[in-house]
């Protein structure tokens, strides 16, 4: 238990500055779309191209793992973009209040966490996991977030807008480069890699410290009268399908699938439904904000998960391992 509190105590300290540096003004609000772009564009292409890239493409590859995420992860989306949907939540706000209640903080916690958990051998499935909601999970709810934009002209609109959408994430196409480059055997040159590396290694710390930021402005804006303060019903019971009914999810499917001989280890799953119980992504904040979605309703799913998973994660551990 102390172990995970000294691991993620870092993460949680970088979001309080954050907060702490845009509510004391020491970091102007207009700069915070600025530190979004940086990190969306750059700071976490990086990170994730250097994840496809020293990742063996054995594991990048792994169908059970592959399998039992994205049945779990459809099953997931379809329920709560189904529960979120309303007069008041269009596509938009449902498709990525979906996203957050489905996208674990794999990269940011979730490696560090479950490699001094359980050891080196637990970071593949964590990578692989993450590359699933990277591609198919975010493509899939970028592309529903379009749908709201159907007018007379029709469906067509709507998908062109999806696929648009859908190609211009940066995101799967750092993943998918770098596995490309695993699998070329390629090194790029000393200097780019060391550029790479530079870069990749501020994306968890910016991310972290934006989403703090987009925190305090959330709550700045909802005092001021700018932003309509989120209800409760709005954001408490997607971060409760985060922290609970997602690993549960994932540990029935997969139970359910190696009952039916999928050739998945226990060791794998029980890593899977950890990474299912970690908290929400804070990378959603960063996609939520560039697509137009209520980034205020997005960020405090992301800080109630984040601050209960003290508890619910240890939890998980607790029973899991």
């Amino acid at each position: 238990m102390l172990q995970i509190f000294v691991v993620t105590f870092p993460f949680f300290a970088l979001v309080l500055c954050g907060y702490l540096a845009a509510r004391w003004r020491i970091l102007p609000l207009e700069a915070i779309p600025g530190l979004n772009g940086f990190v969306l564009f750059f700071a976490l292409p990086c990170m994730l191209y250097r994840f496809g890239a020293d990742t063996p493409i054995g594991q990048l590859l792994d169908v059970s793992v592959l399998l039992t995420w994205v049945i779990s992860a459809l099953i997931a989306l379809t329920f709560t973009v189904a529960f979120s949907r309303s007069a008041r939540i269009g596509w938009n706000d449902a498709s990525f209040g979906a996203l957050v209640a489905v996208f674990p903080n794999s990269g940011f916690m979730g490696v560090p966490l479950l490699v001094a958990l359980m050891g080196a051998q637990s970071a593949g499935p964590v990578i692989l996991t993450m590359v699933i909601d990277m591609i198919v999970t975010t493509s899939l709810c970028i592309a529903l977030s379009r749908l709201g934009g159907a007018d007379g002209h029709g469906a067509a609109k709507a998908f062109r807008k999806a696929i648009k959408g859908v190609l211009g994430n940066p995101l799967p196409w750092a993943i998918l480069s770098g596995a490309l480059v695993s699998v070329m055997g390629w090194t790029p040159p000393v200097p780019v890699t060391q550029t790479l590396g530079l870069l990749a290694d501020a994306a968890s710390p910016v991310a972290l410290f934006t989403m703090g930021t987009v925190l305090a402005r959330a709550q700045m804006f909802a005092i001021q009268g700018h932003a309509q303060p989120t209800a409760l019903r709005d954001y408490l019971p997607l971060a409760l399908f985060k922290l609970f009914a997602h690993p549960l999810l994932v540990w029935g499917v997969g139970s359910g699938l190696i009952s039916l001989g999928l050739p998945l280890s226990r060791f794998v799953l029980t890593v899977m439904v950890l990474t299912a119980a970690l908290p929400s992504a804070s990378n959603v904040s960063l996609l939520a904000e560039r697509f137009g979605a209520d980034n205020g309703r997005v960020a405090r799913i992301i800080l109630v998960s984040t601050a209960s998973a003290f508890v619910t994660f240890s939890l998980a551990v607790a029973l899991m391992v």
